[in-house]
């Protein structure tokens, strides 16, 4: 192992630590200081600068986030980013490293805003499962996103289907849209009608 101060950034307090492997020197990552200062890493020090965002043995839905130009790659700063806002969304960034199968939900940060977004998103995706009381999430919890909304009459996603309605003829005019226009499906997959369906049904 090789510990040197000044292969940083200028400006850089953060110490790295290297190992060699593969003829090079290479970071070690082990610890959440390390994570919370992958942004200051000089790039000449990365093994990599991008990556196909497709191919990988990675769940493709990760790679599909991180990837958040689109562009079909993933490259340093897509990494940094999504590196900063879960260690902003944690209360102990330190959790990232003890690779646990489920997040307790007093770990999520909710002293800032994006923290008390997530936490209301994971309680509700928990009440959608029937798992009010539960105290932490897992990957399989939020993995089919359908099965999470099926029970919740409004989602956000602009789609509203019959059972949503609370009023029969209000519900009989959206069937009639459907029948009429055709419908959309909305995330929980239940077809129903959206602003576009609306407008062309009654024009």
């Amino acid at each position: 192992m090789v510990e040197d101060g000044a292969r940083q950034n200028s400006g850089a307090k953060h110490k790295w630590k290297f190992f060699r492997s593969g003829g090079f020197d290479q970071v070690r990552l082990d610890d959440a200081a390390d994570l919370q200062n992958l942004g200051l890493l000089d790039q000449k020090l990365w093994a990599a600068l991008s990556c196909p965002a497709k191919g990988l043995e990675i769940d493709s839905k990760v790679l599909q986030y991180l990837d958040s130009d689109n562009d079909g790659r993933i490259r340093v700063p897509e990494i940094t980013a999504a590196v900063r806002w879960i260690c902003s969304v944690l209360k102990n960034p330190e959790d990232i490293k003890r690779g646990l199968p489920t997040l307790p939900l007093a770990a999520i940060n909710d002293g800032i805003p994006e923290g008390k977004q997530l936490l209301a998103v994971a309680r509700r995706i928990l009440a959608n499962l029937d798992k009010a009381n539960a105290v932490e999430i897992s990957s399989e919890d939020t993995a089919d996103t359908a099965k999470s909304f099926l029970k919740t009459k409004f989602n956000g996603d602009g789609v509203v289907p019959p059972t949503s309605a609370t009023d029969k003829a209000v519900a009989k005019v959206i069937e009639d849209i459907i029948a009429c226009v055709g419908g959309v499906p909305d995330r929980s997959e239940a077809m129903g009608v959206d602003q576009a369906k609306l407008d062309q049904f009654f024009v």
